[in-house]
């Protein structure tokens, strides 16, 4: 349990640092120079960093286990991004930061959940991974004002530096008291190294599961840990301490959004329309901010509620495509999805400071935010629609 607590606790840092730039917008753009792009880049390093190493991540947790995987990594990468972004003085530094805290943090839920495959029945993993993901998003919520607090008092330089020792002692909290479970029967007759990759991408019913799997956590975190902050201070003339109060509440509901989606596919014996509900939801508060991009801080901050609320299905998602992968490939298995999801966000975190960029008209601080949530819309309602010809998998089916 220690372990596994030591894991939860790395995973609240993971979700914080994928969140706490829109809080310190306004500090980065007056300190550093930071420009809408220069905050969209350093958030997509991130998150591209991390897809990228799930491929190795997963070969690793097969190969040598969580404890010494997450341990290393987030120590030898996190730790020292944390500081970098610390003491930076330029934006490139703040880009390279984020990058290698990324890469960090690339194998720490992916512990927890390869642990959960192997320990607990399918059936189980919905609810362990959605109360997971749950506790981690915690790190939404000191990325919001509890972080902008500590950056006035203390200055944002000494709460990072001070994050990045953290960092590092978690890391050594993993290597200490996490435990790898026992290897299946057969695994050393397995495919070994990236070919169980091949393996993978050759079961059929994963492929609509993909591009929601890709796209569904996109709108959530993009807002969330990016564009809220420049939307509300544009829009509305927001501070950082409204921003980090409105960022506070939306990361709440995403905290409730996934212990919600835990037991949902157990109440309603369907993972596929649970996620198809949930999805649609987020498709619906989009397109409503996109007709009403200044209808008042009371009611976007209601709709980023929405969105935080209904964009938890990830859990889902993941018991969903883990129905269909065999034992042996556990890990290569949650890491070759979570590649998908990560690296969708990232993707989606290039592209919309360009689309922000691009459709912005002079006068009209709305009419990039316009572009910027129609464009969220579309990707997640495409895959949507992708994602109804999956076959479902019930957890009764699960079982056996």
């Amino acid at each position: 349990m220690a372990g596994i607590a030591a894991l939860a606790i790395g995973y609240v840092l993971s979700q914080f640092y994928r969140s706490f730039l829109a809080v310190l917008t306004p500090v980065l753009t007056t300190e550093l120079g930071m420009t809408k792009v220069d905050l969209s880049v350093a958030s997509g390093a991130w998150f591209a960093l991390f897809a990228l190493a799930q491929f190795a991540v997963g070969v690793w947790l097969d190969r040598f286990g969580p404890r010494r995987t997450a341990s290393i990594m987030l120590a030898l990468f996190g730790g020292a991004g944390a500081i970098l972004f610390a003491i930076a003085s330029a934006p490139w530094m703040i880009v390279a930061g984020m990058a290698l805290i990324g890469l960090g943090c690339s194998p720490i839920l992916m512990s927890a959940l390869f642990i959960y495959a192997r320990n607990h029945s399918p059936a189980r993993f919905a609810v362990l991974a959605s109360w997971t993901i749950a506790f981690g998003t915690a790190g939404n919520v000191i990325g919001a004002a509890p972080l902008a607090e500590a950056a006035q008092i203390f200055g944002w330089r000494t709460a990072m530096g001070a994050l990045g020792i953290f960092t590092i002692l978690t890391a050594a909290a993993i290597a200490i008291f996490l435990r790898d479970p026992p290897k299946p029967e057969g695994a050393g007759h397995a495919a070994t190294g990236l070919s169980g990759y091949r393996e993978l991408f050759s079961i059929r019913r994963l492929w609509p599961i993909i591009p929601i799997t890709a796209l569904n956590y996109a709108p959530t975190t993009g807002i969330r840990g990016l564009w809220s902050g420049p939307y509300l201070a544009d829009v509305y003339g927001a501070d950082s301490i409204a921003i980090g109060e409105v960022a506070m509440f939306m990361a709440l509901a995403m905290v409730a959004g996934s212990f919600l989606y835990g037991p949902l596919d157990q109440l309603f014996r369907t993972r596929k329309w649970v996620a198809v509900a949930g999805n649609a939801v987020t498709v619906l508060a989009l397109i409503t901010l996109a007709l009403n991009p200044a209808a008042g801080l009371a009611t976007t901050t209601l709709l980023f509620i929405a969105i935080g609320l209904a964009g938890g299905s990830y859990g889902v998602l993941m018991a969903h495509a883990r129905a269909f992968v065999p034992a042996h490939l556990t890990g290569r298995g949650v890491t070759m999805m979570n590649f998908f999801s990560i690296g969708g966000v990232g993707m989606m975190q290039f592209a919309t400071g360009g689309v922000v960029t691009a459709w912005s008209a002079p006068g009209d601080p709305t009419s990039g935010y316009v572009a910027l949530f129609c464009f969220y819309a579309l990707a997640v309602g495409l895959a949507l629609l992708v994602y109804l010809s999956s076959r479902d998998a019930r957890p009764e089916a699960a079982r056996s």
